[in-house]
């Protein structure tokens, strides 16, 4: 889980550790635009993007963040120039082959949710040794958003369940939010607490819109190549300075 050099690297004093978010998720968004400004590729773009996501997710391992979501490939990315979709996949294949025994050692859970039937079948085939080499590791849980689409992942669970009803294995009145959640993707996963964007867009992406409901949005110009410790210290600042009402009312 090599990655570039941070400064730092134990818990800021300004945050407090029981107020620090039990999980966070990232839309990982700007590779391209980074890497146009830097006169490269679009895919130079995407491996720096590799890195940053290693730095951040052992600095959520040192600082207590106990779950990290990213945003890696929505459905809608299959849209894009078939050289650069090539390119991820590859990517993404080779990252996990490369870095799999580290994270194992490092006590990483990971975890990929979205439709994975429809990935590469050697993508695949790692995807499934990750996570079933890493299933009994109780440090941070790291779920990689793959192929994945809020709406069609609610689409999947209301087939499910609607497919139970009519076997008459579940009566309509016992469908609750707890049962619904056990038919998503992120099940076993708490809700993310802190939602970051990058690149300044101001937008969710049909990313975790069910899980999302409750999510503190961060949102910050900085392009996802560039998102390091320090723009995390401010997310997590920002964070513990709001007061979470949940929809009732706060301290005022």
């Amino acid at each position: 889980m090599t990655a570039k050099p941070s400064i730092l690297q134990e818990l800021p004093t300004d945050l407090h550790r029981d107020r620090l978010p039990k999980h966070v998720a990232v839309i990982m968004d700007g590779n391209g635009r980074w890497a146009k400004r830097q006169g490269l590729p679009r895919i130079m773009g995407h491996r720096r993007g590799v890195d940053t996501l290693k730095d951040l997710l052992r600095c959520c391992r040192d600082w207590g963040v106990q779950a990290l979501t990213a945003y890696a490939f929505s459905t809608e990315n299959w849209g894009r120039p078939l050289e650069e979709v090539d390119f991820l996949m590859t990517l993404f294949e080779r990252v996990l082959r490369q870095e799999l025994r580290e994270m194992k050692e490092e006590n990483v859970r990971i975890r990929f949710v979205g439709n994975l039937d429809a990935l590469p079948t050697s993508l695949q085939a790692e995807i499934e040794r990750s996570m079933l080499e890493t299933k009994d590791n109780q440090g941070i849980t790291f779920s990689v958003a793959t192929n994945y689409g809020g709406r069609q992942e609610i689409v999947r669970a209301c087939r499910a369940i609607a497919s139970q009803v009519q076997q008459g294995l579940l009566h309509p009145d016992n469908i609750d939010e707890s049962l619904f959640e056990r038919h998503l993707h992120t099940a076993g996963v708490c809700d993310p607490d802190l939602l970051i964007r990058t690149s300044g867009e101001m937008r969710l992406s049909n990313f975790l819109l069910w899980q999302a409901a409750y999510a503190e949005l961060y949102v910050t110009d900085t392009l996802w190549p560039d998102f390091d410790r320090h723009e995390f210290h401010q997310a997590l600042a920002s964070y513990q300075a709001r007061e979470r009402r949940f929809g009732k009312v706060g301290n005022v």
